[in-house]
């Protein structure tokens, strides 16, 4: 698998091992995102530490967490954005949608204080 997952009770924390978002990964992303949410769950960190290239396949998994998550009452937050994926976001109009966090510890954090408001 491309990513991995770290479930806890409150959250789950997903990594992308590879340096790439793209259609070879999307796809299997999209479907374990669909059956967390069936599963309950409502928060998710998606790490991208690793990944220099995302493409619309990619954009579009992350929105489909984005929208699980929106629709679910919780709560999804994006970390360790690389420039060149920054840069896609931004371009994109993403980032105005999209909870960035710069490092994996401030996404924990988000989750953290969104967690004591439900």
């Amino acid at each position: 698998m491309s990513f991995e997952l770290e479930r806890k009770q409150e959250y789950t924390l997903i990594t992308i091992k590879g340096e790439k978002l793209d259609s070879s990964i999307a796809p299997a992303l999209k479907s374990e995102l669909v059956l967390l949410n069936a599963d309950g769950v409502k928060f998710i960190v998606l790490d991208l530490h690793k990944v220099r290239y995302c493409d619309s396949s990619g954009l579009s998994a992350i929105l489909v967490a984005n929208r699980l998550c929106k629709n679910a009452l919780g709560y999804f937050v994006i970390t360790g954005l690389q420039d060149a994926v920054k840069k896609l976001i931004t371009i994109s109009q993403l980032d105005a949608i999209l909870n960035i966090a710069e490092t994996r510890q401030l996404g924990l954090d988000r989750v953290s204080e969104q967690l004591k408001k439900a």
